[in-house]
């Protein structure tokens, strides 16, 4: 069982893919947007996941103006909360979780705070006590300000920062923000993250004396 090193003092989260599977409800809900806007939907769908949906449709669609991908997005917003069929823990999320209870970690999500809290209850997920999501950051995925900004509320260097994330736009972002990544799944596996597991069945963060983390991989 491999020990991650350097010493990891947080360890930061994504939900989508990461510790939640709600891939059914995207593909449904953004095949829909595609077709309404004559977009093939395997072709929208390699874009979609890690950012935020006005950006999502502002690479998708350049041309359109930003006023009306927003009032977009909050219609796909709410199109998503209200769809949890399908959406499942990634396998071994919900034990991670449980074992971070009283470790620094925080999820950082681009989705907004009821999406986040609808899914990872759907998933049977705990949530963390910080959790930065899509209202409370300017910037998405790949900009590193979400986890940026999770590290500066534990009072963490970024560099001290184990971020766990499965898309292009996730990995992105956390080598922005300087912070090693930890890679989950097979979406993560292209983009050349610095540690690659399956999924979450066997990975362990315990305390150790000096205060950090110790991180163990199946």
């Amino acid at each position: 069982m491999p020990v991650l090193t350097p010493p990891v003092r947080a360890v930061l989260l994504d939900m989508d893919g990461t510790l939640v599977n709600s891939d059914a409800v995207v593909e449904r809900c953004w095949r829909r947007w595609a077709e309404r806007n004559g977009l093939d939907g395997d072709e929208a769908m390699k874009t979609v996941h890690g950012r935020q949906g006005h950006l999502t449709m502002a690479l998708l669609l350049p041309d359109r103006p930003m006023e009306r991908n927003l009032a977009e997005n909050r219609q796909m917003l709410t199109e998503e909360t209200a769809d949890t069929d399908g959406v499942v823990e990634v396998p071994g999320a919900r034990r991670l979780m449980e074992s971070l209870a009283g470790l620094p970690h925080a999820l950082v999500t681009s989705a907004d705070d009821r999406l986040a809290r609808v899914r990872m209850a759907a998933a049977g997920v705990p949530l963390p006590p910080l959790m930065i999501t899509a209202d409370l950051v300017g910037a998405s995925k790949p900009d590193p300000e979400g986890f940026l900004k999770a590290a500066a509320e534990l009072g963490i260097a970024p560099a001290e920062c184990l971020v766990l994330e499965d898309s292009e736009a996730g990995i992105a972002a956390a080598r922005a923000a300087g912070m090693p990544v930890l890679g989950v799944g097979p979406r993560a596996a292209a983009f050349s993250p610095d540690h690659l597991v399956d999924d979450l069945t066997g990975v362990t963060v315990t305390a150790d004396p000096t205060g950090g983390l110790i991180v163990r991989l199946p």
